[in-house]
């Protein structure tokens, strides 16, 4: 039986200023279908489906949805329209509730004379939270008290009706917990099943042929080749997308492959006895020259970790201790040589509204004083330097954050910590929505770090990562130490799941 033809976009372009990412792209998207695009980062990925979606115009080519021709003018015409897309960044509104966050732009159903009943619109917050299989959150509850984690599952409940006809899923996976991501995996698999299209953008080459029907691999803005649910169960299967994806082989070595866990007996980082919110009298030692991973599942605490050792949180007792000085701020953090790449880059690690260049010499900037005057000809070296590391995909380094791909602002996130040259490193899911070649860079890069002496806190949700990468892994629950595991070859994931659980 032939697929129904829901959208067709033909020989699209997408310009931004002298970089063109799309050149000339034709697809089409079926009922009833889960298509995967994957592709390095800046391969055009975000930037068609954001063009379907309202989120952007395109600067040449034509679509059609339904057979008629498409052309939305925003994100809220063509939700209406039934064509939703749930983002990689936090989209949600703060300083709300739940409910006001699922229900923008609705209010009016819920209203009489001018006046809101949020008893009415609450009631129907917590019925559509239950028909998404969610509990632990609350029509009530402030979005602002909410985990990254729990706001993205807002975001899928807000984007997702009866009316949706195409689901846009945008690297969200990368900032979902575990059960976050089961519950996404049954809602594109139901929409499948109701004859709705689901397309699916993701670097997670597993989750791809798991839960895909078809794949479409994108590099450099063009379109490479399309595969289907038989070519994707073929043995060669990763191998080949790989290669469509970079153009080269990539070997299948990404993590360490050594099982060395010496470190020095030199401390680099100490936390003591700290308590503030719900962590209570929590203590680690990292050395010089170790990997030190924290693991778990949402909720658990080990992100909190990190944001109290580079002084992001402020305790109720106990001390974070550097070089024999407390850390009390993030600006001492720093002043003593530590790095944070924060899980939340958008609000934490960058400055958008600023230059790739102006973010990774920020930390910098006192090293390349000459008195009272910045040499720009030291700034745009050290830039560049990072940017040629990283291949971080722009015009030049002058170019805006904002204007980057989820993966690429992710790299210049990381590059910033790196041009300083930070002998501290924590970090909070650092390869979330980076593709796979700039990922095993990454991977190197840690690895040589540690035989560099310096140190390492890798907070993952992958537990793959953390077993490929960390000489010791503590697993956090309750906010709280559940158990410890060493680097071994015979490590597998369901010794960490029994201390999660």
């Amino acid at each position: 039986m032939e697929k129904e033809l829901l959208i067709e976009v033909k020989n699209m372009t997408k310009f931004f200023g002298p970089t063109q990412a799309l050149k000339g792209v034709d697809m089409r998207f079926y009922r009833g279908e889960i298509r995967g695009l994957i592709g390095e980062n800046g391969s055009g990925k975000s930037t068609v489906t954001s063009i379907i979606a309202g989120m952007q115009a395109a600067s040449g080519g034509t679509m059609t949805y339904k057979g008629q021709s498409w052309k939305p003018e925003n994100m809220v015409e063509a939700q209406k329209a039934g064509i939703s897309m749930v983002l990689q960044e936090a989209n949600t509104i703060p300083d709300c509730t739940v409910a006001e966050n699922l229900l923008a732009g609705r209010f009016d159903e819920f209203s009489k004379f001018g006046f809101v009943s949020m008893k009415k619109a609450n009631a129907e917050a917590e019925k559509m939270l239950l028909s998404f299989g969610i509990t632990n959150i609350h029509a009530k509850d402030s979005i602002n008290k909410l985990t990254f984690e729990d706001r993205k599952l807002i975001e899928i409940v807000r984007c997702v009706s009866d009316e949706t006809e195409v689901f846009v899923v945008d690297e969200t996976t990368t900032a979902l917990s575990l059960e976050g991501r089961q519950i996404l995996y049954k809602l594109i698999h139901e929409l499948k099943e109701k004859g709705k299209c689901v397309i699916f953008i993701s670097h997670d080459m597993d989750e791809i042929l798991e839960q895909c029907t078809d794949l479409t691999v994108l590099r450099d803005g063009n379109i490479i080749g399309h595969l289907n649910r038989e070519e994707m169960d073929a043995p060669d299967a990763v191998q080949r997308i790989r290669y469509m994806m970079v153009g080269r082989e990539i070997g299948e070595a990404y993590y360490r492959e050594d099982y060395d866990t010496s470190h020095s007996d030199e401390i680099a980082l100490e936390l003591k006895n700290v308590s503030f919110g719900p962590i209570k009298d929590f203590s680690l030692t990292l050395h010089k020259g170790e990997i030190l991973g924290f693991g778990g599942l949402s909720g658990c605490g080990m992100h909190e970790v990190g944001r109290a050792a580079f002084g992001l949180e402020k305790l109720e007792s106990g001390s974070v201790v550097r070089n024999g000085k407390e850390i009390k701020t993030c600006l001492q953090a720093i002043e003593s040589g530590i790095g944070y790449i924060s899980k939340n880059r958008d609000k934490e690690a960058l400055i958008l509204d600023g230059s790739i260049q102006d973010n990774i010499v920020l930390p910098l900037l006192p090293s390349l004083e000459h008195g009272t005057f910045i040499n720009p000809a030291s700034e745009k070296d050290r830039a560049d330097k990072e940017i040629d590391s990283f291949r971080i995909k722009c015009g030049t380094g002058k170019q805006w954050v904002n204007t980057l791909s989820g993966g690429n602002k992710q790299k210049v996130s990381f590059a910033k910590w790196t041009a300083r040259g930070s002998e501290v490193l924590i970090m909070d899911c650092p390869t979330r929505g980076v593709d796979i070649g700039v990922k095993q860079s990454m991977y190197a890069l840690i690895a040589q770090m540690k035989k560099e002496g310096k140190a390492i806190i890798l907070i993952s949700e992958e537990m793959a990562e953390l077993i490929g990468m960390a000489d010791k892994i503590i697993i956090m629950k309750d906010f709280r130490k559940s158990g410890e595991v060493m680097r071994a070859p015979e490590l597998k994931e369901t010794d960490i799941i029994e201390y999660m659980i």
